[in-house]
């Protein structure tokens, strides 16, 4: 986020940031390792339930293309469940961003508005009411919809491809559960980085700075940075992409097997 929403350098002056790793080692140094995991409290509030959301989004978007139960979807259809699931988890995911990217940036800027997140949402609330806490939803709709439906597919695609001949998916192993996770977050996130940098200046930005939405956000970014600027972030997006997305898949598909064994006929 603070690379997506540093300031464009005056001429003949440095960027604030150099790059992903200049920016973790500014942040350690001036905020120690609580820097690090500034605006935290938001997601960890909301990834239970946005995760539990989008995972029945994926499976209810699947169900409603299947005539039968046991029909086998294409890839297409796969990708269309997905997006079903994006949707549902931008109500959770909005709020939660706004917040998020608020807290991270005022540490950068050195100014504390906030002081946690229930401060910020107060405050949000109070100043723009509903709204105020809900800007941005229309790029995480965005970002999510098409980003969400590369998710699942990819990661079905490839467990189809991992798995031995003669042996079901179901039968896959650890570790190739954690590549076909860690693959799929990696592809979604190569769809998702553009909306998302846009998502990050708009959350940010000063109240009424861009009147229609993002295409204000994209023309400026395009005049004044460069088709690049839709990039930025894009290495410390896929160093976390990796190990998260590995993670998510493996406890989604250890739990459904737990599930599965507690109560088969749920």
């Amino acid at each position: 986020v603070r690379l997506q929403t540093q300031p464009k350098p005056q001429p003949g002056q440095p960027p604030l940031y150099s790059g992903t790793f200049d920016c973790f080692r500014k942040t350690l140094v001036g905020e120690g390792v609580r820097g690090l995991y500034r605006g935290m409290a938001a997601p960890i509030i909301g990834v239970t339930p946005m995760f539990a959301v989008c995972f029945f989004g994926f499976g209810l978007g699947k169900r409603l293309q299947q005539r039968k139960p046991d029909d086998v979807l294409t890839y297409p259809q796969l990708f269309a469940a997905g997006m079903l699931s994006g949707v549902f988890t931008t109500v959770i995911m909005a709020p939660g961003e706004r917040i998020k990217c608020l807290l991270q940036i005022q540490a950068a800027t050195g100014e504390t508005k906030y002081s946690g997140s229930l401060d910020c949402a107060k405050q949000l609330y109070r100043e723009a009411g509903i709204r105020g806490v809900y800007k941005g939803t229309v790029l995480t709709l965005m970002r999510d919809v098409p980003a969400s439906g590369m998710y699942f597919m990819t990661y079905e695609w490839l467990k189809n491809i991992l798995t031995p001949e003669g042996k079901s998916v179901s039968d896959l192993s650890v570790p190739r559960i954690l590549f076909a996770g860690g693959l799929a977050g990696i592809f979604n996130w190569a769809v998702a980085i553009p909306p998302d940098v846009l998502k990050s200046r708009f959350q940010t930005a000063p109240a009424g700075k861009y009147p229609n939405g993002f295409r204000d956000v994209l023309r400026e970014l395009i005049r004044e940075e460069g088709v690049a600027s839709l990039y930025k972030g894009f290495t410390a997006v896929m160093i976390r992409a990796f190990p998260a997305n590995a993670a998510c898949f493996l406890g989604f598909e250890v739990a459904m097997k737990f599930l599965n064994w507690v109560a088969p006929g749920l």
